[in-house]
């Protein structure tokens, strides 16, 4: 059974064996050992990555790979895209001390994207997260390599575990029962669907040239207030009844 106080590392079209054993070696150094691999451009397994992990073994054999990046987080109530650029999304942006944080106070799964060594994260992949997490490092040279990304982000997570675990004062979750968190990227994905197979004979989409932009922006509105699993039943249940009605 997983442990939702631990994030899940993706990375995502990593280009070298070596960054994702390097990878590996920074996240169990921390504890953490779920690693996810979106369409790795060397495939996988990766006979560099084992001698560059330095005997983090179980991370590599237990990563998972993914063609697509939705397809990677589709069980995760919580994404959170590591770029230091908001790439033409509009995000709540974090530090890598509130995203540690979050894992260990909000529930659901947590995920956590890497890009490519050269490029970083696609606007596609960004649009699927909650959150951007940045770190605040010198502006006329940000050079992390995809490592030191996973390093910085695994030590605040460990960091701010002890944290809360030795606080004089506990923090407690509402005591309403009825509080759910939220749902799972994949159920979210299936609303975004929902919405856009409403919208698309209405023109919505147009004019083509805008079409992506907007595609965009509606999934920053669905996406953004965290609905939970009953609360996206509710909504696809809406656009059923107006489907249906349309049809009548």
């Amino acid at each position: 059974m997983a442990d939702l106080n631990k994030p899940v590392i993706v990375l995502v079209r990593p280009q070298l064996g070596e960054n994702i054993g390097k990878a590996a070696r920074a996240m169990l150094n921390f504890g953490l050992t779920e690693m996810r691999l979106v369409s790795p451009r060397d495939g996988w397994p990766n006979p560099s990555a084992g001698p560059a992990a330095s005997g983090a073994d179980m991370v590599l054999e237990q990563a998972k790979v993914y063609e697509t990046t939705a397809e990677a987080v589709a069980d995760c109530a919580h994404v959170h895209a590591t770029t230091v650029r908001k790439r033409g999304v509009t995000k709540p942006v974090i530090g890598a001390d509130e995203a540690g944080r979050l894992v260990h106070t909000q529930p659901g799964r947590h995920a956590i994207l890497f890009g490519p060594e050269r490029s970083g994260l696609e606007t596609e992949d960004v649009a699927l997260a909650r959150n951007i997490l940045t770190i605040p490092i010198n502006p006329e040279f940000g050079s992390l390599n995809l490592a030191q990304a996973v390093v910085l982000v695994s030590y605040e997570w460990a960091r701010l575990g002890r944290e809360l675990a030795n606080a004089d004062e506990v923090l407690v979750q509402p005591t309403v029962e009825e509080i759910l968190p939220p749902a799972p990227q994949e159920e979210l994905e299936g609303l975004v669907a929902h919405f856009e197979k409403l919208l698309e004979p209405l023109g919505y989409f147009f004019p083509e040239i805008r079409a992506e932009a907007t595609r965009r922006t509606l999934r920053g509105v669905l996406t953004k207030p965290g609905w939970n699993h009953l609360e996206v039943r509710t909504l696809r249940g809406v656009l059923s009844t107006i489907e249906r009605n349309r049809r009548d």
